[in-house]
């Protein structure tokens, strides 16, 4: 009588695994959708291996979960100035997040002809000096509801609120939720996202 109960078992546990892994390509409606329902940020608690006595860059690198945004960093040449002494606020796509960009467009912006796309991609990630979720809730009430920010690359970046979550608005118009705040950084502060921010072209 055990055999056929663990062959079920088995065999459920087998279904459940396939339909986890039909989640792995989400849409764009579903990334904005998650985007906009996501949970509050957690302030302070850092993503695995990075510390407020290290830098943006060598945190980024030693983050098991920021593996794709230390390569493009590397690629895009901007490693030196993220090691620099900023201040800067980054907001930091994980690997889930670029792994919602289509292939064809994340691979492109890895071919050495496309640096400088790829580096305008990340600038628009990096906003100078240090702005804490206070600092950028504050601004958003200061703004009625809304916050402009003037990233590293010169194009606007908007804050919203969702609920208690902060929401970025691309210049191109897709969105992505702070999902960790306030990571302390030697040279200024990280904003995990869930989405890779994609600024005009």
């Amino acid at each position: 009588m055990k055999t056929p109960l663990i062959m079920t078992v088995v065999a459920a546990a087998l279904a459940l695994s396939g339909c986890g892994s039909k989640k792995e390509a989400p849409t764009e409606t579903s990334t904005v959708a998650a985007s906009e329902a996501a949970a509050p940020a957690v302030p302070g608690a850092a993503p695995s291996a990075m510390l407020a006595s290290s830098t943006i860059a060598a945190n980024l690198s030693a983050s098991s979960d920021h593996k794709s945004l230390a390569a493009a960093a590397t690629q895009a040449g901007l490693v030196e100035t993220l090691s620099g002494p900023g201040p800067f606020t980054v907001f930091a796509p994980t690997d889930a997040a670029f792994a919602q960009v289509p292939p064809v467009t994340r691979d492109g912006w890895m071919r050495p002809a496309q640096k400088d796309v790829l580096a305008g991609v990340l600038e628009y990630h990096v906003v100078p000096g240090k702005l804490t979720a206070a600092d950028l809730a504050a601004k958003i009430a200061e703004g009625g509801g809304k916050a402009v920010l003037k990233t590293a690359d010169g194009q606007d970046l908007t804050a919203t609120k969702s609920g208690d979550a902060i929401v970025l608005t691309s210049s191109s118009g897709n969105k992505a939720a702070v999902t960790q705040a306030d990571v302390a950084q030697s040279n200024g502060v990280v904003h995990i996202v869930d989405a890779v921010l994609v600024p005009k072209m």
